[in-house]
């Protein structure tokens, strides 16, 4: 989650320096710019002044012309500006350098155009850093009410380009700093938030997996997300009280039931000495009663596998399975079914050795007892990144994928199964116990027919 909100925050933090460093660096540009033009404007008004007593062509007095040609030519040489006194006629009065002409358009042609109706030009266009581009500034120069020329300066911008640049750059430099804090604060930020998040996503996944004594540590993050992890907290001691007291009340309803169909059982032996042998009657009470006492040892064992905590250990399982099998293997030569051990003799895992045995003997107990005589069951360890499986495959008439969804759930069994002695709660024993130590149970077929049951033992250690 915080992947995803972090990139949300950053790029709305971008857009908001973004927002601000824009018009600033634009203001920047037009503040540079506008320092030049006033100074330009100053620079006009001066030689215009110096204009105004320059007498009209032809006349005999060029003292005045000859000052002002020496004030531009000195104003040029220094700043390096195009410098000119022009006549309406566009003829000079006075320019430097003396191969400068007035431009016939563009933007030297338009504000000599506006000096010549009397007020000064229009600020000219922006130039940017990236454009090669001149600032023209042009005055006219009055005489008894009538302009009779237009001092036009036609200025590099280089200088004033550099320093909107070096301006733009301190912008940038301020805008990466105030980036950086802001991700910064958005990290703390972020992680103060979703702290608690984590924290009940943790604890959920452990409740998910069985470990029901996993609770959230209610400290710090917002005030909301505190008080739902106490809320969590409270619901998830209630969700723990009601399993416990299902949990006793199925231990102790299977235990005390045990001494009277005990003394049930006694008595119909006892009565079945009275009758006369073969009876099916008595058979069919005898076989009945057995049944229901394996019942009630089914859900003594599911009541202490849901209970019991898992005592990891790190276990060779190829060789605790290979035990399993040879355990086995009687019944299954009783029988007439093959059972034999394959795949990786010698790889560990973390597991409960006494329940994955104890789940290992539920799914080799079913797979025996659904495969018929001549057929055979096989288990296979191989060994993966993180985990280790453990393959059992039967040649049993196996399950449809409807029934394969099925599989752990309480005393259910195939309706194509119902002849075959069980409870129907093996797998539900095996799956709680497997749950405990981290470690799942997996259902599949087995072509050309029978079922695949494989348990995948978590390689990684408990604080993994």
């Amino acid at each position: 989650m915080r992947t995803r909100l972090l990139p949300l925050l950053i790029v709305l933090m971008a857009g908001v320096l973004l927002a601000l460093g824009f018009p600033l660096a634009v203001s920047v540009a037009a503040a540079q710019q506008q320092r030049v033009v006033i100074d330009r404007i100053d620079d006009t008004a001066r030689f215009a002044a110096l204009a105004q007593f320059v007498t009209e062509r032809g006349d005999g007095y060029d003292e005045r012309r000859r000052t002002l040609r020496s004030e531009l030519g000195t104003y040029a040489s220094v700043y390096g500006i195009r410098a000119g006194v022009f006549y309406r006629d566009d003829s000079a009065m006075a320019k430097a350098p003396a191969v400068w002409q007035l431009p016939i358009e563009g933007e030297g042609r338009r504000a000599f155009k506006e000096a010549l109706l009397g007020r000064r030009s229009h600020d000219p266009p922006q130039v940017w850093p990236w454009q090669d581009g001149r600032v023209v500034v042009a005055s006219p120069v009055v005489r008894d009410g009538d302009v009779v020329a237009v001092v036009v300066l036609d200025s590099p911008t280089a200088e004033m380009r550099s320093r909107t640049l070096r301006g733009w750059l301190l912008i940038a430099a301020g805008e990466a700093v105030a980036m950086l804090v802001a991700v910064g604060a958005a990290i703390r930020l972020t992680g103060w938030v979703l702290l608690p998040v984590r924290t009940l996503d943790a604890a959920t996944h452990d409740i998910a997996s069985g470990r029901m004594r996993s609770r959230v540590a209610a400290s710090g993050g917002p005030p909301e997300l505190r008080r739902l992890a106490r809320s969590f907290n409270e619901m998830a001691d209630n969700v723990e009280d009601v399993l416990e007291q299902q949990r006793a009340f199925v231990a102790d309803a299977s235990h005390q039931l045990r001494n009277p169909l005990a003394a049930l059982l006694l008595r119909i032996e006892l009565l079945a000495l009275e009758l006369p042998e073969g009876n099916e009657e008595i058979a069919s009470v005898r076989t009945e009663g057995k049944r229901l006492a394996q019942v009630l040892d089914d859900l003594l064992d599911l009541a202490l596998a849901e209970h019991a905590a898992a005592d990891l250990q790190l276990k060779d399982i190829g060789a605790l399975t290979g035990e399993r099998v040879a355990s086995w293997r009687p019944v299954a030569e009783a029988k007439g079914v093959v059972l034999r051990a394959d795949g990786a003799c010698a790889v560990t895992a973390w597991a409960d050795p006494v329940a994955l045995s104890s789940a290992l003997d539920a799914i080799i107990d079913n797979a025996l007892k659904f495969t018929p005589a001549g057929e055979e069951v096989v288990v296979t360890v191989a060994s993966g990144r993180d985990h280790v499986t453990i393959v059992v495959a039967d040649r049993g008439p196996g399950l449809t994928a409807a029934e394969r969804e099925r599989i752990g759930d309480r005393f259910w069994r195939s309706t194509q199964h119902q002849n075959i002695r069980g409870s129907g709660l093996g797998l539900s024993i095996a799956q709680a116990l497997l749950a405990a130590g981290g470690a799942s149970l997996g259902f599949a077929a087995h072509e050309p027919h029978g079922l695949r049951v494989t348990v995948s033992v978590p390689r990684n250690g408990p604080q993994g």
